[in-house]
């Protein structure tokens, strides 16, 4: 099960090593919530709404239903489990401006409780038990 830290609820700043992951849009418009933060801190790219960019990682959380987040979520935890000289801090993605419920979007990350990289907010992995 679950045996380490959490994800802040304030992520101020990272290690070189450390990515930020974050609720985006497909379109890639960096203009609120947590991505607002990626993009004026972390290195996301305006316009690029999935996957890695500077130390940030997008999961897009605005085109759908849950249904439509999930294949995101299960490419990054692939490529957390593929870059292990990452730590990965999942911020509640989806449960800010994309309005959804922890509820609804924890058990998206159920596999990634065994990904030793993979850093889960506390309400995720209180879902998960």
């Amino acid at each position: 099960m679950y045996n380490r830290e959490y994800t802040s609820e304030r992520i101020t700043e990272l290690k070189p090593n450390e990515i930020f992951v974050f609720g985006s849009n497909l379109a890639g418009a960096h203009g609120g919530g947590a991505a607002r933060l990626a993009y004026n801190r972390f290195g996301a790219i305006w316009g690029q709404g999935v996957g890695l960019q500077g130390q940030s990682y997008a999961i897009p959380t605005m085109q759908g239903g849950v249904e439509t987040i999930k294949p995101y979520v299960d490419e990054f935890i692939e490529f957390a489990r593929q870059h292990p000289e990452y730590k990965f801090f999942v911020t509640q993605i989806g449960c800010g401006i994309a309005g959804f419920r922890v509820e609804e979007i924890a058990p998206l990350f159920a596999d990634a409780i065994e990904v030793e990289n993979v850093i889960l907010p506390q309400t995720f992995v209180e879902t998960l038990k």
